[in-house]
């Protein structure tokens, strides 16, 4: 595992207060010049923890309505909707240019005890990580597996709309919860389009933001338990619709013995480039 590259992670969720209620953060390095979701994610989940410092975060919803550049900062915004002693809201702007571009809505609470419980969806049946097979993927974590050890990437792969991952993000402070929600959430965000494709022969991830148009538009995420990055999580992805140039689908997280500690929900871009758009990678190639 890259300490390099965890480091990376963990700047970009240590929030500086520029303002009242106003953080700012280094952006993660992207290829295509815009900021990956994944990363608002998990400043959403700090800025609320912080916001609300007795209360954990319980669910985030976010609406990506446009692509914040990678080459200036991002004003986070935050203001509490309603704090009581159990639940709590918080709504988070990322502002660039005056522009709010991507809006979270927060939910808090506090650990309560189960009146009743049980799971529904069971980890998928899949070989236990080698960390000897693991892999620093930007839209993963330090240590990523994909289970089958296939190219994801390749436009000629053919195979069922469903993804299962390991991943790890060894040397996370253990007393952060916060951080470990945040670092869950960045991996949730990046794989969901690339699902979509798979059962489509000669589109694949590897033509995204270059021939065809991709980007995530909303994603909700539920943590239903608290989170240990440090040890291996299973996340299982399932795309369930394709069509009208937009692709829905859904994630479930997994500890290595079965027990459910997020779900999520996203739906995304998959299109040809509006005529006369030039697919460069910069944030108007995505709406």
């Amino acid at each position: 595992m890259s300490n390099i590259h965890l480091k990376g992670l963990l700047d970009s969720f240590a929030l500086a207060e520029v303002a009242p209620n106003t953080y700012r953060a280094p952006h993660l390095p992207e290829g295509r010049g815009v900021v990956f979701g994944g990363q608002l994610l998990g400043q959403a989940i700090v800025a609320a923890t912080r916001t609300h410092s007795s209360k954990r975060v319980k669910s985030i919803q976010t609406v990506f309505a446009k692509g914040l550049r990678v080459t200036d900062p991002v004003d986070i915004k935050v203001e509490t909707m309603y704090e009581g002693r159990n639940i709590g809201g918080i709504s988070i702007d990322f502002v660039q240019d005056g522009r709010t571009c991507a809006s979270s809505l927060v939910l808090t609470d506090v650990d309560e005890a189960d009146l009743i419980t049980h799971q529904t969806p069971e980890m998928p049946r899949v070989p236990a990580p080698d960390a000897s097979q693991a892999k620093w993927i930007n839209t993963g974590a330090p240590e990523t597996i994909i289970v089958g050890d296939f190219d994801y990437l390749d436009p000629a792969l053919v195979r069922p709309p469903t993804l299962q991952l390991w991943i790890r993000f060894s040397g996370t402070p253990a007393d952060d919860q916060a951080l470990h929600r945040a670092l869950l959430s960045h991996a949730t965000d990046g794989w969901l389009i690339a699902t979509a494709m798979f059962p489509h022969d000669g589109i694949g991830q590897a033509q995204a933001h270059i021939s065809v148009s991709t980007g995530v538009l909303t994603q909700s995420l539920a943590f239903h338990r608290d989170v240990n990055v440090n040890d291996w999580i299973l996340i299982d992805h399932e795309a369930m619709y394709a069509g009208g140039g937009r692709v829905y689908g859904r994630g479930h997280a997994f500890t290595q013995d079965g027990k459910l500690v997020a779900s999520f929900v996203q739906e995304s871009l998959v299109r040809n480039f509006p005529q006369g758009q030039n697919p460069v990678g910069k944030e108007a190639t995505i709406f």
